[in-house]
C-alpha cells in the first residue's frame, strides 16, 4: 500500500460533512457523532507509530492536502444550501456544528500546510480562501512571521503557560494574534479585515440565518484551531537566548490523529523546519509526548483539572521537559 493511502482518512472529515449537509435531517449529526465520539475511541484502539522513518515523496500527498482544501469552500456552501432549503425540525445548531468540525478539523490543518507553500502560488492562496471560509486571514501572517520564531516563548501570543484553561487561552490568544499581524503586515492585515467585513455584510444583508450559520461554523474552527495551538506547547517554555529544540513541542504518535490531521502531530518537526511538507515529518524522542491522540485531548482540555493533571503526569513520566 502507497504511504500516502493512510492519509486519505481524513477526507472522510469534510466529505462527510458535505453529504450529511445535502441529504439533512438527522444524517446532519454524522460529522459530530464521528469527530468527537468514534475519532477520540479510534485514537487508542488503533494505536500509535514509534517508526523514525519519514514517508515517500510522492503526489499522492500533495493530492490529499489540496482535496482538503478545496471541500472547506464547499462544506461552508452546503451549509448555506441547507440553511436556504431549511432544516426541517432539525435544531440550526446541529449543522452548524457538523459543518464548523469540518472547516476546522480539515479546512484549518489544510490551510497551516498551504500557508507554508511559496507566498502568492495556487496552493497558498488555496490555503487564503480556506481561511477566509472561517473569517481567520490574518492567521497566515502571524503563525510565520511570530509563531515560527518565538514558538515556546512567553512573548509569543499561541503559546500557553502551565496552569492555563484553554479558555483562558482563547481570551489573550485571539486579540493578541491579531494585533500581531497588523504590526508586522498593517496593510495586508487591514485588506484581510476588509475582506472579511465586507463578506460578513453580504450575508447579512442575504439574511441573518446566513450570517449566523457563517459566523457560528467559524468560530467552531477557530477554537478547534487555538485549541490545538494551546496544546502543542503547554508549558514549555524556553529563554530568549534559548535555541528550540523538539523538547519545546509537545508530540502525539498516534495514527489516528496524525492520518486525519496530515501528520499535524508530529509538531516538533514541523517547528525544526517549517518548510517540511507534512509528508516528510518525522518523530522526535526528545518530545514530550501528550496524554492522548488530538481527539482524545480535545475532551480533555475542556475539563482544567483533569488537563492539568494529565500533563503533570506525562511530565512525570518524561522526567521533566521544557519550563514545566
Amino acid at each position: 500500500m502507497a504511504k500516502w493511502a493512510p492519509h486519505l482518512i481524513g477526507l472522510l472529515t469534510p466529505l462527510s460533512a458535505v453529504v450529511s449537509l445535502l441529504v439533512g435531517g438527522w444524517w446532519m449529526l454524522t460529522p459530530i457523532v464521528l469527530l468527537l465520539g468514534l475519532y477520540p475511541f479510534l485514537d487508542s484502539f488503533v494505536g500509535s507509530s514509534t517508526i523514525h522513518d519519514v514517508e515517500e515523496e510522492g503526489k499522492g500527498h500533495d493530492l490529499i492536502v489540496h482535496a482538503h482544501g478545496f471541500l472547506v469552500p464547499v462544506v461552508v456552501l452546503c451549509l448555506l444550501y441547507r440553511v436556504m432549503i431549511g432544516v426541517d425540525s432539525i435544531p440550526l445548531l446541529v449543522p452548524i456544528i457538523s459543518a464548523g468540525l469540518a472547516t476546522g478539523a480539515s479546512g484549518v490543518v489544510a490551510a497551516h500546510e498551504l500557508g507554508h507553500r511559496r507566498p502568492r502560488s495556487f496552493s497558498w492562496w488555496l490555503g487564503r480562501l480556506d481561511l477566509l471560509s472561517v473569517m481567520y486571514l490574518h492567521f497566515t501572517v502571524e503563525h510565520n512571521h511570530t509563531h515560527h520564531k518565538h514558538w515556546a516563548r512567553k512573548v509569543d501570543p499561541t503559546s500557553s503557560p502551565w496552569g492555563r484553561s484553554v479558555y483562558g487561552h482563547l481570551i489573550r490568544t485571539v486579540p493578541r494574534q491579531l494585533r500581531n499581524a497588523y504590526r508586522i503586515r498593517p496593510k495586508d492585515t487591514t485588506i484581510s479585515l476588509s475582506i472579511e467585513a465586507t463578506l460578513l455584510i453580504g450575508l447579512a444583508i442575504w439574511g441573518l440565518p446566513y450570517f449566523a450559520a457563517f459566523v457560528g461554523q467559524a468560530l467552531i474552527a477557530i477554537y478547534l484551531l487555538e485549541f490545538v495551538n494551546f496544546i502543542q506547547h503547554h508549558g514549555l517554555e524556553r529563554g530568549e537566548d534559548e535555541r528550540p529544540n523538539a523538547g519545546h513541542a509537545w508530540e502525539s504518535r498516534t495514527r489516528w490523529s496524525r492520518y486525519t490531521l496530515m501528520n499535524l502531530p508530529l509538531h516538533a518537526a514541523h517547528h525544526l523546519r517549517s518548510s517540511t511538507p507534512y509528508q516528510r515529518l518525522r518523530p522526535y524522542d526528545e518530545s514530550p509526548q501528550l496524554p492522548g491522540g488530538y481527539y482524545q485531548m480535545f475532551w480533555i482540555a475542556l475539563i482544567p483539572p483533569l488537563f492539568n493533571r494529565m500533563m503533570q503526569k506525562s511530565v512525570d513520566h518524561s522526567g521533566g521537559v521544557g519550563g514545566a
